[in-house]
């Protein structure tokens, strides 16, 4: 393991620095053994020294930082000193290896499964030739902006990824604003993404209890509420099991996995009426009521849903040996795995999909459950097929409010976010940041409540956590679009760099596709458009756009100072992997 150490500048500006980021002021030998080992300390360091005898000789005592990193960072503080927080070392315990990231990656991107949750999309505009090419399509432009977002990561592997690029990359007068409006874009598409995971889990719920029992009819406001206690459960987790939720973890590779191959084998080995080639990569079919094109369009976003979240390496580079060149190669590799398991999946579904218009029209309001009893004829086997996708539901549902959480947390810690104290705040008991759980649960739960008033409320958030992500992944690409287009272009030497033609070609094509699927979001999935079936994606989103931009004139246009990379970049890289002792810093207004 590469340590490193960091030394605190003193004086009364530092001290107010470190305070506001969380450090106690001071300890001392005699307030040593009070001294609160949970505390959040928020920030790696403000100068980084690279001496690792400087303090040596003395006498050290060694507290886990706890919170929200816990196990991966320690704080050492020299009990000889009188102000230990102006000598303190910190040290990243990088635990995972290339192998184990790509897993922790593929665990939450699961495209296969994401992609048959929301089959109902992609069944009813276009069928499979939208499904199976589209997915194709998206695959491709997805590895553009992978490869971009690798660049960058190669470059500046620091956990705030996308939110912390835009920073360091942006024109200095601007970064503050574009890095916050990248933090909002980044909150939304985990928060919705969360709430639109509990909607899959809630419909394939709902979906086995009308196969068994073909008198119940599932109505919106069941689906909503099965939605609710699945968020509910996973706040339970977060806040009470994180053991548990740990042990969870490191079965999910293989549990996906696993799922992914019987689901597969089996409804190939007992389907006997599989499709032509032709209808699965040619026929095309439309119950949208929209023109052929349009509905090709709409049907984009289920592909699109499923190529989502690849830049979860990126978030765990502190914790990644060597980041700068397998954090980037994780993300690249997510989207290779997933284009073909994704494609795989796509195949098997689309060969046995049994009668199209029935499928597009099941009662169990979950087509992938109907043609797991066309394929297999079985009510038993049919759930414990879909049963294997709520359990996988219910990991990502635990993970994601995580996520999510994690990311409020040190958003409003760089106050982000309205109530910024409040929510920054870390429960030391269980060592977890309560209000930020609580909010992201109640904000999941909002999410959900769209489907009340809305029978295209699923494909609404579905919607609005995918144009989150995408935009966010837009926000760096445009940046460095902006800064080549204009002289001020920074080259990257990172290990993942590109040649420059090559990296501008790259983020021109991921950033159109990233705009045009923003775009085609918040189209109706349905004609004519009523009131019921209306997309109400730009209001969603308008709407909190609203709150960030009254946030940020109200309270963090001046407190908001960007996130705390300082240093970072080069100690967690070491720089590019290496032990340099240089650390480039980007200047603070």
């Amino acid at each position: 393991m590469a340590d490193f150490e960091t030394k605190a500048v003193p004086g009364d500006a530092e001290d107010t620095t470190l305070e506001q980021m969380g450090y106690h002021q001071v300890i001392t030998k005699s307030n040593q053994s009070s001294f609160d080992p949970s505390m959040p300390i928020v920030s790696i360091g403000r100068d980084f020294v690279r001496d690792p005898d400087l303090f040596g000789s003395l006498n050290e005592n060694r507290l886990l930082k706890g919170p929200l990193f816990d196990p991966c960072f320690i704080l050492r503080c020299c009990t000889t000193v009188e102000t230990c927080t102006l000598t303190c070392y910190a040290e990243l315990k990088r635990e995972f290896s290339l192998l184990g990231m790509i897993g922790f990656s593929f665990s939450i991107v699961t495209c296969w499964s994401a992609l048959g949750g929301v089959l109902v999309t992609g069944v009813n505009a276009g069928g499979p030739p939208v499904m199976i090419w589209g997915w194709i399509g998206i695959s491709c432009v997805s590895l553009c902006v992978a490869y971009s977002m690798a660049e960058m990561c190669s470059e500046y592997p620091v956990a705030g990824g996308q939110y912390s690029w835009v920073y360091i990359l942006a024109p200095k007068s601007i970064r503050r604003q574009l890095s916050y409006l990248t933090g909002w874009f980044m909150i939304i598409g985990i928060l919705a993404m969360g709430a639109t995971n509990s909607f899959i889990a809630a419909n394939f719920i709902l979906g086995q209890a009308n196969l068994v029992n073909p008198g119940y009819e599932i109505q919106r406001w069941h689906t909503v509420l099965v939605a609710y206690c699945i968020t509910l459960f996973a706040t339970f987790v977060n806040m009470w099991g994180s053991k548990v939720l740990e042990k969870i973890s490191k079965g999910a590779l293989i549990f996906n996995i696993v799922s992914f191959l019987a689901i597969v084998v089996t409804i190939l080995a007992c389907n006997d009426h599989k499709q032509s080639a032709s209808f699965v990569f040619r026929d095309f079919q439309n119950f949208t009521g929209f023109s052929a094109s349009m509905a090709g369009i709409i049907g984009i976003l289920q592909p699109a849903f499923g190529m989502c979240c690849y830049d979860a390496p990126a978030h765990m580079c502190e914790e990644l040996k060597d980041a700068s060149k397998q954090a980037p190669r994780a993300i690249v590799f997510s989207v290779y795995i997933g284009a073909l398991t994704g494609f795989v999946f796509l195949i098997a579904v689309c060969f046995c999909i049994g009668d199209i218009t029935a499928v597009a029209n099941t009662p169990t309001q979950v087509p992938l459950i109907q043609i797991f009893f066309d394929s297999t004829k079985s009510n038993v086997g049919s759930c414990i097929l879909a049963t294997l996708i709520v359990i996988i539901d219910l990991g990502c549902a635990n993970a994601l409010l995580a996520e999510g959480a994690r990311s409020l947390y040190a958003f409003s810690r760089d106050h982000g976010l309205p109530f910024s104290s409040l929510i920054s705040r870390v429960e030391s008991k269980h060592q977890t940041p309560v209000v930020a759980i609580i909010l992201g649960t109640v904000v999941q739960m909002a999410f959900n409540s769209i489907y009340f008033g809305t029978v295209t409320g699923f494909n609404t958030v579905i919607a609005i956590a995918t144009q989150g992500f995408y935009l966010s992944y837009a926000m760096p690409l445009l940046v460095r679009l902006i800064s080549y287009f204009s002289g001020t272009h920074r080259q990257l030497t990172g290990p993942w760099a590109m040649k420059p033609m090559v990296s501008v070609t790259v983020n021109f094509i991921g950033l159109t596709y990233l705009l045009f699927a923003c775009i085609t979001f918040n189209f109706p999935s349905e004609y004519p458009v009523t009131s019921e079936n209306m997309n109400y994606t730009s209001a969603a989103v308008g709407v909190i756009m609203l709150v960030a931009a009254i946030t940020w004139f109200t309270a963090a246009k001046k407190r908001f100072s960007g996130p705390e990379i300082e240093g970072v970049i080069n100690i967690v890289a070491g720089h590019h992997g290496s032990d340099s002792d240089e650390v480039k810093r980007p200047e603070k207004e």
